[in-house]
Order: C-alpha cells, then sequence, then structure tokens
C-alpha cells in the first residue's frame, strides 16, 4: 500500500468561525502511535473533542477533531504528526513498543542561562510582541519565558531558577531542541532574540551551551523521594478519599469480553479533562495495548464516552481477570487523578509540588511547567526556586516539580486556593 508523504495527515479548517479543525492521519501502525500523536497535539496547546481510530493491524485511519487557538502553527503541527508516524516501509509488520528495542540516541541536552533583574511574574511577563503573538494589556501573563521555549520547540528537561540577595534572577534551564539545531549560532540568536523581545530591559545576559555527558547522565538520573512525601503526599495508589476540587469526577470503566470474539471491549465514561486522550493512550501503551478500534467524543456537561476494543501484543483478548482489573484500576487511576498536586511546608517556607507520570518510553507531559508558572501569576503569586528532576515512586517514574514561593511578608493566597488553582490550570478546567 502506497501513499504520498504529503497524505500522510491531512488538516481541515471549518469554514465556520469556532467549530472543530479536522486531523485526518493515515499511516502504517504500530502500538503507542495513538500515544505520540495525542501527546503532539497537546504540546500544541489543541484539545481534542472527538476522535476514531481504526486499523487492520498493519495499516491505521486516526481521525480527530480539535479546537484550540487562534494562533496555531497549523504546518509545523502536521510536520510534527507526520514525523512521529512510521514509515510506509514498515506496513509488511506491526511495530510494538518494548524497551528491549533499540532506543534513539538520546537527545543533545543545553543548558540555557539567563540572568535577568528581579520582576514579579518573571516566568510570564505581559505586555509583549513576539513573532504571532501580540498582548495588549499587563494584567494578564499571555507570553512568557516557558510558553516562549515551548513555542520554540525547546523542551524543558530540568530547570532551576534562583533569586540572589542583589535582587537579579538566575534561571538554568537544560533544554532539548524538537529540531536539532541549538548547536548552530543561528538557533542560539534566534533564541536570544525572542526572550530579549520577552523580557525587555530585564534580561542581563543569555548564555547557551552544550552540556557534557556527564551532566546529562546527571540530570537525567531518577532518585527516589523520601517516603514521608510519596505516601503522604504524592501517594501512587488512589487514597481512599481526596479532596474532590483536586480529582476528576465520576469515572467508569467496564471490560466485556463478549461483544466481540477477537477483542476485549473497554467503555470509559468521565469528566473531560486536558489530555484525557493522552492519559488513555500513555497508559494503554505502557501496558503494550493495540487499539483496533476506537471511538472518543464529548457529550453535554464536558462528559466523555470512550469505547475501545483492544487486544494483546500476543494478539488475543484479555480474559485473565488479574490482568483485566490490573489495567482497569491503572486507567481509573490515571483518570481520576493524572497529575498530584500539593502545597506543603518546607521549613519556614512553602513549597508547591506536582507530580505526572512519564511514560516507559522516557516522555513525558507536556506544558506542565508552563501551566504551572501561568497558574501562580494570575495568583499573584512569586516563584523564588523551582526544579524539575525525575523522581521513582514506587516502580513508576515521575517528573516532580518543586516550586518554593515568595512569601514576602506572608502567604496571601491560602495554601488550598494555590493547590486548586495550579490542579484547575492543569486539567483545563480554568474557565
Amino acid at each position: 500500500m502506497g501513499i504520498l508523504y504529503d497524505d500522510v495527515v491531512i488538516i481541515r479548517h471549518s469554514e465556520k468561525e469556532g467549530d472543530p479543525a479536522v486531523i485526518t492521519v493515515n499511516c502504517p501502525d504500530k502500538t503507542g502511535l495513538g500515544c505520540d500523536l495525542c501527546r503532539i497535539i497537546l504540546f500544541f496547546g489543541l484539545s481534542i473533542v472527538r476522535g476514531d481510530v481504526s486499523t487492520d493491524g498493519k495499516w491505521c485511519y486516526i481521525v480527530f477533531s480539535v479546537v484550540g487557538k487562534s494562533t496555531t502553527r497549523w504546518g509545523l503541527l502536521k510536520k510534527r504528526l507526520a514525523g512521529a508516524c512510521p514509515s510506509c516501509s514498515s506496513a509488511s509488520g506491526i511495530s510494538y513498543y518494548s524497551a528491549e528495542l533499540q532506543p534513539p540516541r538520546p537527545p543533545d541536552v543545553f543548558l540555557l542561562k539567563l540572568v535577568c533583574h528581579d520582576r514579579k511574574g518573571l516566568l510570564h511577563v505581559e505586555n509583549l510582541e513576539i513573532g504571532m503573538f501580540q498582548a495588549e494589556s499587563w494584567r494578564f501573563a499571555f507570553a512568557d519565558v516557558t510558553e516562549v521555549l515551548c513555542e520554540l520547540e525547546l523542551a524543558i528537561k530540568k530547570v532551576k531558577v534562583s533569586t540572589t540577595p542583589d535582587g537579579r534572577v538566575m534561571d538554568l534551564f537544560f533544554v532539548t531542541d524538537i529540531r536539532e539545531l541549538l548547536h548552530t549560532n543561528k538557533r542560539k540568536e534566534d533564541t536570544y532574540d525572542h526572550l530579549r523581545a520577552v523580557m525587555g530591559n530585564s534580561m542581563i545576559s543569555c548564555d547557551i551551551e552544550m552540556v557534557g555527558p556527564e551532566i546529562t547522565a546527571c540530570s537525567a538520573e531518577s532518585s527516589f523521594l523520601p517516603t514521608a512525601i510519596t505516601e503522604n503526599i504524592l501517594p501512587l495508589q488512589m487514597p481512599d478519599e481526596l479532596p474532590s476540587s483536586l480529582t476528576s469526577t465520576s469515572v467508569s470503566v467496564i471490560m466485556d469480553n463478549l461483544l466481540s470474539p477477537a477483542h476485549t471491549l473497554v467503555q470509559i465514561v468521565c469528566q473531560d479533562h486536558k489530555g484525557l486522550l493522552y492519559d488513555i493512550m500513555r497508559t494503554l501503551k505502557d501496558y503494550n495495548i493495540q487499539i483496533s478500534y476506537g471511538r472518543f467524543y464529548i457529550k453535554r456537561r464536558r462528559t466523555c464516552e470512550i469505547d475501545l476494543f483492544i487486544m494483546q501484543a500476543d494478539g488475543k483478548k484479555i480474559v485473565d481477570p488479574n490482568k483485566q482489573k490490573a489495567l482497569s484500576s491503572r486507567l481509573e487511576m490515571e483518570l481520576v487523578r493524572p497529575l498530584r498536586v500539593a502545597v506543603v511546608s518546607r521549613g519556614p517556607d512553602t513549597e508547591l509540588m506536582v507530580a505526572n507520570p512519564v511514560e516507559l518510553s522516557g516522555k513525558g507531559r507536556p506544558l506542565v511547567f508552563h501551566d504551572i508558572t501561568l497558574a501562580l501569576t494570575m495568583l499573584n503569586s512569586c516563584i523564588f526556586s523551582a526544579e524539575i528532576r525525575r523522581r521513582m515512586i514506587g516502580d513508576r517514574e515521575f517528573e516532580v516539580y518543586r516550586v518554593l514561593l515568595d512569601e514576602g511578608e506572608g502567604l496571601a493566597v491560602p495554601r488550598r486556593k494555590i493547590e486548586e488553582q495550579v490542579w484547575k490550570m492543569l486539567m483545563g478546567w480554568e474557565q
């Protein structure tokens, strides 16, 4: 079966403003393809309101209806989606994700060191004009440092933000370049120009350099968090009771082996949230589950219904009750609480902690740090220091964001309100 490269991904825009755009993907199949596509769509700030997936085991056909920002770079989105699809030559046999398969060469890691005058809302600055972005008011953070890095396709792997006594802020970003061009002078200068446009005279200096393998290895290491934190603050298992404001509600996961002779039917009903389909797809990818047919749509009041006909890597349905229970429990947990958010005391100070699961492939959820900083800016809360590290919680790897808040004369915003605002921003419920 042959298909032109330009036809692998087709994006059709609605003639009526506000209606969804339709993304069609037609390519060879592989386990985890849906997860990879949903991650890219989430990275571009789009929401999937409807989806259909079908495959014969070798070739797949996927249709997503998406809504998002007017500034979406559709051409670049198409390029990234096409890049995630297997080549047509792989259609002779389905590719399954496995940790034992030869992994791709890890990307080069760069240290971006940004020094600037201390200023409230540094990570979210306003009244900017940068590329296609234009903000007209200082009241709301529109374009910001973290968003600029995302728009430049610089993925933040680790960050250390600190404030010095002399009124300066030093940001250390360990980043990788999706375009793989940050070693060139042109790409570096482009990054400088964009950051300068954001920060103006507040920026003192900006340096970018490739880090050595020893620093890369160190920054990539996953260390264990103290037991007191994992058990009491960021538990891996679902606690008996959780605040309703920090969870999604009314999640139902039902498995049925009677409707199809070759597939297990998974029926999910839950509340919509940002990255919902990604959370489902990454869970199935981690379990090496293949989707033969799937349908996703949003009903009234943000209720989502998902039907998935799935099978294991061996091509058989899931008949083992223990495997069924493990998968359904994991899906329910990831939909009720896809991220963990907590505000805790760190000595005399206040610390915000956010943790999100890392896929077995090593990829994490996009735009988390961006959403955290945006939520804090909307609360008028300042960041004194911040770091991103990969940590082991139980037998799973998480990206853990630890943000030390600058309380000044005292914390004006209640801790519960900080938790709820950050949670709503991450879940896409801020409006």
